[in-house]
């Protein structure tokens, strides 16, 4: 099943609006911008809709730049322009798979296959499940523990062909792994631990 999350959805719903919890976090984003400047929170508020929805529908987009005050293309060019915006449904969990050269050389290719292998889902695809929707992006700011998928809200990092179908894998059964480095060191550490300042290891 293809999904390009960027574009807008063929099933979209007719009407949209903030819970009454999440507007309240609305109305304190905007709160933090001066009278007049309350375009600033667009992204903010994007962001609460997809957490809200799953991801951002046409109907999201202009009750947000009603609320903002703003035509419906302000809140649609910034929704469109960064990937983080899902335009249309994703799975439980979105893998944002790090392709640019530090991850590549490192081989996040064989990352890419694994997960295809392990979901049945390649770039820009959705499992048949809808457990897992991939994409890949650019630098996700971890190059020193390359290559990184960033699953949802954390980033799982060191990863190879083995030790990334073990993240799937428990993702599958309902558990969530833990993040950061896949390969036994601490943070970014090199590789067998640090060879100075080997006391403060743990702080």
């Amino acid at each position: 099943m293809s999904a390009t999350v960027t574009s807008i959805a063929a099933d979209e719903p007719k009407s949209w609006s903030f819970t009454p919890e999440n507007r309240a976090k609305a109305d304190a984003f905007i709160k933090k911008y001066p009278p007049g400047r309350q375009a600033s929170a667009v992204l903010a508020l994007l962001d609460l809709a997809q957490r809200q929805h799953g991801w951002v529908p046409q109907a999201a987009i202009e009750h947000i730049a009603g609320i903002l005050e703003l035509a419906p293309i302000r809140v649609t060019e910034v929704a469109s322009f960064f990937t983080m915006i899902n335009r249309k449904p994703v799975g439980k969990y979105l893998l944002q798979v790090c392709g640019t050269t530090p991850c590549w050389l490192c081989g996040s290719d064989d990352v890419f296959k694994a997960i295809k292998e392990e979901t049945g889902a390649g770039k820009g695809e959705t499992s048949a499940d809808g457990l897992f929707t991939v994409m890949e992006v650019e630098c996700l700011g971890a190059c020193v523990n390359a290559p990184v998928v960033q699953v949802n809200d954390d980033f799982f990092e060191d990863l190879n062909k083995d030790n990334v179908k073990a993240v799937l894998k428990k993702l599958k059964a309902g558990e969530w792994p833990k993040a950061g480095p896949q390969a036994g060191r601490h943070a970014s550490e090199p590789t067998g631990g640090p060879t100075t300042l080997a006391e403060f290891r743990n702080s």
